[in-house]
């Protein structure tokens, strides 16, 4: 099966107050991290953002075709723009991604238009999969002005993957960790 995943790096960085995506992690900022993490389940790597900077990975960078819509708006963006039917979603400020949580996702993928953790009752929408078949309902919800992006669940079909099966891959759930302030940064970097 061939996969598109698109990084999500739109968003503003207030709460960090710098872009997060290119803070160093070990020598390596967090969006080349991402991409690097997905570039081992997917065939083809693209970035949705608006800055050009991004256009320097060398990845197929994608400006936001819903800027009013939020995260569903680039979400939408990222999968109306992939080359393949199945497209992993994730955010640019994941430093934890697990090439195998991918792959047990993946391993699901054509059960449902949406497979996608739930942690604590809670779906992770910035770490999920979605088929080419969202779109028009993605975009149907942003011009309804329903922008969170579980609110197109209702017009398609969703897997669950739930937390006793991703234990098996991920027992402490790292790979969902993000950082969106210096203080979560610090945390996931084991700073006291």
């Amino acid at each position: 099966m061939s996969v598109s995943a698109a990084i999500m790096a739109g968003g503003k960085s207030t709460r960090m107050g710098q872009d997060k995506a290119w803070i160093e992690l070990d020598g390596e900022p967090l969006i080349s991290r991402v991409a690097r993490v997905l570039g081992e389940v997917a065939d083809e790597v693209i970035v949705v953002a608006n800055d050009p900077r991004y256009e320097t990975l060398g990845l197929k960078v994608v400006r936001d075709r819903y800027p009013q819509g939020g995260a569903l708006g680039g979400i939408a963006t990222g999968v109306g723009a992939a080359a393949h039917d199945t497209v992993l979603v994730a955010a640019c400020d994941m430093p934890f991604l697990s090439a195998d949580l991918w792959r047990l996702l993946l391993g699901h993928a054509g059960e449902a238009d949406v497979v996608i953790p739930r942690v604590a009752a809670e779906y992770e929408t910035m770490h999920a999969l979605y088929a080419k078949t969202c779109v028009p309902h993605m975009i149907r919800a942003i011009a309804e002005n329903r922008l969170r992006v579980i609110s197109f669940f209702d017009a398609v079909t969703v897997k669950a993957i739930d937390e006793p099966e991703l234990r098996t891959v991920d027992p402490t759930f790292r790979a969902f960790t993000n950082v969106n302030t210096p203080e979560e940064l610090a945390s996931a970097l084991g700073v006291p």
